[in-house]
């Protein structure tokens, strides 16, 4: 029997409809199920999704990863062979992984460098230019007692067998009738003949300690250095004991020494010399012109005419002839000891220079120094710091700490005296011994004094002729005021009283050479990943969908510690109350085994899960 065609709207919209089978049975069909639940009653997603369980969370991650091997080995469980092999691959490949991983970090760590040279091209600022006339003078004040060091000089040298010095003009002249006063010359220390059993006989002197239990022997194989050493040892006590004095005027003065300086066609000026006294290479002067070289050559650098005259003031203590030289940076100090250069008398010297710079990474690639403030060392000279200069400041002021006094040749600290015979008998043993360790590096002056962040330094390439030649020496020595009377055959003797020197750039062309770090950051990183690529055949985001597994992993657990925390703590509560115990309800059941619930009010699965939205997910 059908429904009437034009029947009750609500019949058709609500009731069943019932229809005849081929049979006659009649068979209810369902209306027309109700639309969905409106979008607000749907669970809504939360900012922070967790998987349910742990199967779900290993699903999900074999399903969408893409690192190599930790796929094969998370989702093969259905094969323990399989399962057990990828394991230790991926065992393998991790070892492997790390230990090139710590080879590479320490490698890093060590901070290595590679030196890149460039070549540039621009004026540089020409060089300062330090020459000294190697004439040290006797101070008036201490006339009588190097007379007395002269003799006692001559007398140590006869002592010794084999030689045989007559008695020096030189020596023993400008004694002048000065008053002459007591002083205290150690006479214990004299030049000896110091032997070794079956070995080279060679000269020198002893010095001990104040107990004399001490004793220390300097030993030279050359019997000329023995005895200027000896007596320079002398020379240092003298002046220590004699007021500063300077010699006289006429010495002092710069034209005495330089007869003739041009620079870059023009002639020099008073004011680009600095005057000082060495007290072994006799009055030094400096050329510190500060001005550009817009051009290389012999006709844009510094050419001097210098005096050159062996006057013989000391001439155990200076036993060259000729000018000491030394080219150094602006504002640095020159060391003629170390890093001079002598120039022989009645030639021309032509100096041609090129420059090195070097620049330096500091800390923690290089140990070095950008100037004196970070450096453990107080700087005892008044100028830029170089590493020289660092040394000898630590120096003195370890022989201040050690022997009570410090050292003539270098400037004092506050309240610090010079060392003497006669105020420190035992100061030779003490400095010696001093010298000694810092040679060889036991003092902590090398480790305190680092190099230079950027150090500049001077190749240079020399050649020489004879000046003034002998076809026009007369009219070079007349102009020079040098001629006076003389014999025809007396012109190599005045030649050899002067010495010209020219220094020049040989090309504006200086080379700098840069420290570069071995691994930067972002060649370490590039390192890190070829490895990681070559082992697991993986990128970055490859490794944060591992991570992101095991934060997840790490959430999920802690998450099913809380819940678990929660029920331990409510059943002591249900069994003092004496109510039956209740079954877990649906936010504390597995989650695959929610929908087999039956609730009341409708049939299994019409009720969403977790409508609640009280699913556990919220920590605690």
């Amino acid at each position: 029997m059908e429904a009437p065609a034009g029947g009750d709207p609500g019949f058709q919209g609500g009731a069943t409809a019932r229809t005849a089978t081929a049979g006659g049975s009649p068979t209810v069909h369902e209306a027309q199920r109700p639309p969905p639940a409106p979008q607000e009653d749907r669970r809504r997603e939360g900012l922070l999704e967790l998987h349910d369980s742990f199967r779900e969370l290993l699903a999900f991650f074999c399903a969408n990863a893409t690192i190599h091997g930790a796929v094969r080995l998370l989702c093969s469980s259905r094969s323990r062979v399989r399962t057990a092999s990828w394991g230790l691959l991926v065992a393998g490949a991790l070892g492997v992984l790390c230990w090139q991983f710590g080879l590479l970090f320490a490698e890093y760590w060590r901070y290595p460098v590679v030196a890149t040279a460039s070549v540039h091209s621009e004026p540089k600022l020409f060089p300062a230019v330090t020459l000294c006339d190697m004439n040290p003078r006797r101070p008036r004040s201490a006339l009588h007692q190097l007379r007395v060091l002269d003799e006692f000089a001559q007398e140590s040298i006869r002592s010794l067998p084999k030689f045989n010095v007559s008695e020096s003009r030189d020596i023993l002249s400008a004694a002048g009738r000065f008053p002459q006063p007591a002083f205290y010359l150690d006479r214990g220390v004299r030049l000896q003949r110091l032997s070794r059993p079956g070995g080279q006989n060679r000269v020198g002197f002893r010095l001990c300690n104040s107990t004399g239990g001490d004793c220390l022997y300097r030993a030279y194989g050359s019997a000329v250095t023995a005895a200027r050493e000896w007596y320079c040892f002398h020379y240092v006590n003298i002046l220590a004991l004699t007021p500063t004095t300077r010699e006289d005027g006429h010495h002092s003065d710069r034209g005495h020494f330089v007869l003739s300086c041009r620079f870059d066609g023009q002639d020099c000026q008073a004011r680009h010399f600095q005057t000082f006294h060495h007290p072994t290479y006799g009055s030094c002067y400096t050329f510190d012109g500060v001005s550009a070289a817009q051009h290389p050559g012999i006709t844009h650098g510094i050419s001097l005419v210098l005096r050159a005259e062996q006057e013989h003031h000391l001439p155990l203590l200076s036993t060259e002839a000729g000018v000491r030289v030394m080219i150094h940076g602006h504002d640095h100090t020159p060391f003629l000891e170390h890093q001079g250069f002598s120039i022989r008398p009645g030639t021309e010297t032509t100096i041609g220079i090129r420059e090195d710079e070097v620049r330096r990474l500091g800390n923690p690639y290089s140990h070095c120094s950008e100037g004196a403030e970070g450096v453990d060392v107080h700087l005892l000279y008044n100028a830029s710091y170089t590493l020289q200069a660092c040394l000898v400041s630590c120096f003195q002021q370890l022989m201040v700490e050690t022997c009570s006094c410090g050292y003539l040749f270098y400037p004092l600290p506050s309240g610090a005296e010079y060392c003497s015979s006669a105020r420190h008998p035992a100061w030779g043993h003490c400095f010696y011994r001093l010298s000694r360790d810092l040679g060889t590096h036991r003092l902590p002056c090398s480790s305190r004094c680092p190099r230079p962040c950027r150090e500049s330094s001077y190749k240079l390439s020399a050649g020489t002729s004879r000046w003034p030649s002998s076809k026009s020496a007369d009219w070079i020595l007349a102009v020079l005021g040098k001629r006076g009377h003389r014999s025809p055959g007396q012109t190599p003797s005045l030649r050899s009283r002067v010495a010209k020197v020219n220094v020049f750039y040989q090309a504006l062309n200086y080379r700098t050479v840069d420290e570069t770090p071995v691994y930067p950051v972002p060649r370490l990183l590039s390192a890190m990943g070829s490895l990681w690529s070559l082992w697991f055949g993986s990128s970055v985001l490859s490794a944060l969908e591992l991570l992101e597994l095991l934060l997840d992993a790490a959430a999920l657990a802690l998450l099913r510690g809380c819940r678990w925390l929660r029920v331990a703590r409510g059943s002591p509560l249900g069994a003092a109350t004496g109510a039956p115990p209740t079954s877990p309800g649906a936010d504390q059941m597995p989650t695959g085994r929610r929908n087999d619930i039956n609730h009341p009010g409708g049939p299994t699965g019409l009720v969403p899960r977790n409508t609640s939205g009280s699913s556990g997910r919220s920590l605690c």
